[in-house]
């Protein structure tokens, strides 16, 4: 099989199959996102859901944020993994937002990438998530689906990871390829025991004919 073919495969599955994904992260603005998607890191989508409707309230925009004190703003977020690092980034991506994008979540990975708290698979995020750009966040999840299916060959770091899927998957399903990709590893393609036996990626994917079905013939 070729990797063109592999793609395309995968490709019509989660079209098939999960043409609505998107981010499990409850939201309703570019902020709110932001927010979340910083909180994310290393947390569970299901942790920050409970997290920040409390946060939102307290600070509902990015110019309440930017005057938010550590003192206040910490007892809201203490639940999440590293607070006080993420006080301070949450705080310290408001004021640069409100100093030096007039109060406008900007829109691009390396205006992103200046806000405190923000790496690339964050700015893929935001600007995928709100923007539609074709910008594939790798977080473990993606990175572990990708290199057991096959999608990538010698990938060793997010970063080429990324460059890989995004040169081989069409460019307007990037976006949504991230989502697909993610999900498939939160409740199919698990770290220990994956789930390949509900798996239907198993025609194409390199983990299950390699490790997987000659286990299986083994034990028959």
């Amino acid at each position: 099989m070729t990797k063109k073919e592999r793609y395309q495969f995968v490709i019509n599955y989660f079209v098939l199959n999960s043409p609505d994904a998107k981010t499990e992260l409850l939201y309703d603005t570019p902020y709110q996102l932001l927010v979340a998607v910083i909180l994310s890191a290393q947390c569970t989508d299901k942790r920050v859901n409970l997290t920040t409707p409390l946060i939102f309230e307290t600070y509902p925009d990015i110019e309440s944020l930017s005057k938010a004190t550590i003192n206040d703003l910490f007892p809201l977020v203490k639940s999440i993994s590293y607070p006080n690092n993420k006080t301070n980034h949450l705080i310290g991506m408001a004021k640069m937002v409100m100093k030096d994008f007039g109060g406008k979540i900007p829109m691009t990975v390396n205006e992103l990438m200046k806000l405190p708290g923000v790496g690339r698979k964050t700015a893929n995020v935001i600007t995928s998530v709100v923007d539609n750009q074709p910008n594939m966040a790798v977080d473990t999840h993606v990175f572990r689906v990708a290199n057991r299916i096959g999608l990538v060959t010698n990938a060793k770091t997010p970063l080429e990871v990324e460059k890989q899927l995004v040169k081989n998957l069409p460019e307007d399903l990037i976006h949504v390829a991230h989502h697909w990709l993610i999900l498939h590893g939160r409740y199919i393609c698990v770290s220990r025991n994956p789930k390949c036996h509900i798996c239907g990626l198993r025609p194409v994917c390199k983990y299950y004919q390699k490790v997987v079905e000659p286990t299986l013939k083994e034990n028959k």
